[in-house]
C-alpha cells in the first residue's frame, strides 16, 4: 500500500528529527572536541572547473564518518533500526555536501550561512531516502523539513552561545 498520502506521524517525525540532529550536529561537536586532529578535507583541496574549492575545508572525512556512525548507533536508541540511522546519516551528509558545493559555486565562504540552502537539502534528502525503509508520508516530509529548518536556526544560536559553533546563524 502506498503511504505517501497518509497522515502526519508525530512520533516518526520526532524520531527522524533526532537522527537529523545527530547527523548534522556530530561534525560540529567533533570539531570542537578534536580540533584539527583527523580533519582531512573531503575534497583534498581539489578545485572545481570554476577555480573554487569543491566543498571547502570545513567538510572533512572525520565529520562525514562520525556523522554516519553516530547516527547509525543512535537510531536504535530512539526506536529505529541502525539501517535507518545509516541512511539518515549518509543522506544528510550528502545533502550537506550538495549545499556546500553550491555555496562554493556562489562564492560563499565555508561555514557561511545561506538560508534555506543550509537546511533544506540536509533534511529533505534524508527524509525522502527514508521512504525506502519507513512509511514516511508527504505530511511527515513537510513537517520534518519545516521543523528542522526552524530548529536548526534556533539550535545554531544556542551552540554558538555554548561555544560549540564558530558563528551564529
Amino acid at each position: 500500500m502506498n503511504h505517501w498520502l497518509g497522515p502526519l506521524q508525530p512520533l516518526l517525525v520526532l524520531q527522524l528529527l533526532i537522527l537529523l540532529t545527530l547527523a548534522n550536529g556530530t561534525p560540529v561537536v567533533a570539531k570542537k572536541l578534536l580540533g584539527a586532529r583527523f580533519a582531512w578535507p573531503l575534497d583534498g583541496g581539489a578545485q572545481f572547473l570554476d577555480g573554487r574549492p569543491l566543498f571547502g575545508t570545513s567538510k572533512t572525512w572525520r565529520g562525514l564518518l562520525l556523522a554516519v556512525l553516530v547516527t547509525a548507533v543512535g537510531a536504535p536508541l530512539v526506536g529505529l533500526g541502525w539501517r535507518v540511522g545509516l541512511l539518515v546519516g549518509s543522506a544528510g551528509m550528502a545533502g550537506d555536501l550538495a549545499s556546500s558545493f553550491l555555496k562554493r559555486r556562489f562564492g560563499r565562504a565555508p561555514s557561511s550561512q545561506a538560508l534555506g540552502l543550509d537546511q533544506i537539502p540536509e533534511s529533505l534528502l534524508p527524509l525522502l531516502a527514508c521512504r525506502v525503509l519507513l512509511p514516511v508520508t508527504l505530511a511527515d516530509l513537510a513537517a520534518g523539513t519545516a521543523i528542522f529548518f526552524v530548529g536548526e536556526l534556533l539550535l545554531s544560536r544556542l551552540l554558538y552561545r555554548l561555544r560549540l559553533r564558530d558563528r551564529p546563524y
